[in-house]
């Protein structure tokens, strides 16, 4: 499996070329960009400038961008409502997928694979109508993403809308075959459990977020701090045909350790093969 390293692991901070040289220091190939304006401003032309220069003289590739959730710096702190498709508000609709266009541009300046994107939030719940927005959106968006060389992956979140099944529906409905599937495998652990979400996405799924939980709360430990079935779990992953993309999605506060972040980066991708 390629390795991916999501710069969830840096949310905190700006996005620079000296966190990207710390990752290239690991087994890493290649990142994940985590799309926060506060740590990654896609709207910014000198912020994409800066980042292009690095990656086209480096071996380190962009393999994915991760949809943005909320559009200002703050995540949301100051009121500001979430980038949610699937709104009852029309509007509300229109103004996410705007923003998620603009996110999507950035591949004009750093070339990614794959957008990584949320259906909904939490609370959202499934009707014939969820179906329909979500559809919307997909077509949409896809229509955009495809002449930026972009594939979107929809993931499995802990909302009605997302279920593995639920997923699966929505893209069956919508004959969304160019859709792929990012399987979180956090999220998964705390609802239907990894295997039966394997089962369910099968062949769909792309890449998969790989962190460890108690399967209470999203902790995004690193593997093996958690309760998921490492080993059953790798066994399943490498019998999907082709191989899904690994993407390590931590979550760390950089301190005196982060010297240390490539070899346990490394340990990470050892243990999920």
């Amino acid at each position: 499996m390629l390795r991916v390293l999501s710069t969830h692991l840096f949310l905190n901070q700006r996005l620079h070329p000296g966190l990207l040289e710390l990752v290239s220091r690991s087994r890493a190939e290649a990142v994940e960009i985590f799309a926060a304006r506060q740590h990654f401003d896609y709207t910014s032309r000198e912020h994409l400038r800066e980042l292009a220069t690095w990656f086209k003289s480096n071996p380190l590739e962009a393999f994915s961008m991760h949809a943005p959730l909320f559009a200002d710096r703050e995540m949301s702190r100051g009121g500001e409502p979430g980038i949610n498709v699937l709104d009852p508000e029309k509007s509300r609709r229109i103004d996410a997928m705007d923003e998620l266009k603009r996110a999507l541009e950035a591949a004009d300046f750093i070339p990614f694979r794959n957008l990584v994107l949320h259906l909904g939030e939490r609370m959202d719940g499934w009707s014939p109508r969820t179906i329909e927005y979500a559809i919307t959106a997909l077509e949409h968006l896809g229509a955009f993403a495809r002449p930026l060389g972009v594939r979107l992956l929809v993931e499995n979140l802990m909302s009605e809308p997302t279920t593995p099944e639920h997923l699966v529906e929505i893209l069956h409905t919508g004959h969304l075959n160019q859709v792929g599937v990012c399987l979180d495998l956090g999220h998964a652990h705390i609802t239907v459990g990894v295997a039966e979400a394997l089962g369910t996405l099968g062949n769909r799924i792309a890449s998969v977020h790989v962190h460890d939980n108690h399967g209470v709360k999203d902790e995004h430990l690193w593997p093996g701090d958690g309760t998921i079935d490492w080993p059953a779990t790798v066994e399943a992953l490498k019998a999907l045909d082709p191989a899904p993309t690994a993407v390590l999605e931590l979550s760390q506060t950089l301190g005196a350790d982060a010297a240390n972040l490539p070899a346990r980066i490394d340990k990470a991708f050892e243990l999920i093969g």
